[in-house]
């Protein structure tokens, strides 16, 4: 299924219809504001596996990011942040980074990476934030590039068509809100200092 909302005003029951399909332990293809990602519901293991599986990496081994509506959210899953680690989050949040926070007790240890860490995106994106917004919690999601296709044509990851005609049939649906960013987000490790460990989309002075 192919869905089309809007960035500027997506359409308000069918953001309803998308967030019951998540809670309800569905997996649903989204655009962010760099790649599209495969997004589901934390309190659904199997569709975290099912996201996994898709990716091509295995479960205990994935890392996933929790995507939030806005900083307030995301601040309740992470450990108490110092003030310049604040301080950079609100300048760069909503927008295509992605922050290594040391993880609260609130995220599920099974999200968590090897040193309790979790990957932190609020994305500039209107249909993202009002779709976490409506299931009122955040989604765990990854890029929908698997693992095996590093090389691919970018378009295959940027375009909801494309990605409808190769995902369509293994998730809920695909919500296609328009060609998006073929780069990923900027990643950056706010769990021990601050530190650039990957850089993308997003630009910021440390």
């Amino acid at each position: 299924m192919l869905i089309k909302l809007y960035n500027e005003n997506p359409n308000v029951r069918e953001v309803r219809h998308v967030a019951d399909a998540l809670r309800s332990g569905e997996v649903v293809v989204m655009p962010t504001d760099t790649l599209y990602s495969f997004v589901c519901s934390m309190e659904h293991k199997r569709a975290v596996e099912q996201i996994a599986t898709l990716k091509g990496f295995k479960v205990k081994q994935a890392k996933y990011s929790m995507l939030c509506s806005d900083l307030s959210m995301a601040s309740e899953y992470v450990r108490a942040m110092d003030r310049d680690v604040f301080s950079l989050l609100k300048r760069c949040l909503p927008g295509p980074f992605t922050f290594i926070m040391e993880a609260s007790g609130a995220v599920p240890r099974g999200y968590q990476n090897a040193n309790h860490t979790i990957g932190i995106r609020v994305p500039d994106c209107g249909i993202a934030r009002a779709v976490i917004e409506e299931v009122g919690a955040p989604l765990i999601g990854t890029s929908v590039r698997p693992l095996d296709d590093v090389d691919d044509e970018p378009e295959n990851y940027t375009d909801p068509e494309l990605i409808h005609d190769r995902f369509g049939h293994r998730v809920w649906a695909v919500i296609d809100g328009g060609m998006v960013a073929p780069e990923p987000s900027t990643v950056v490790d706010c769990s021990d200092g601050i530190e650039i460990v990957r850089q993308g989309k997003g630009y910021v002075e440390i």
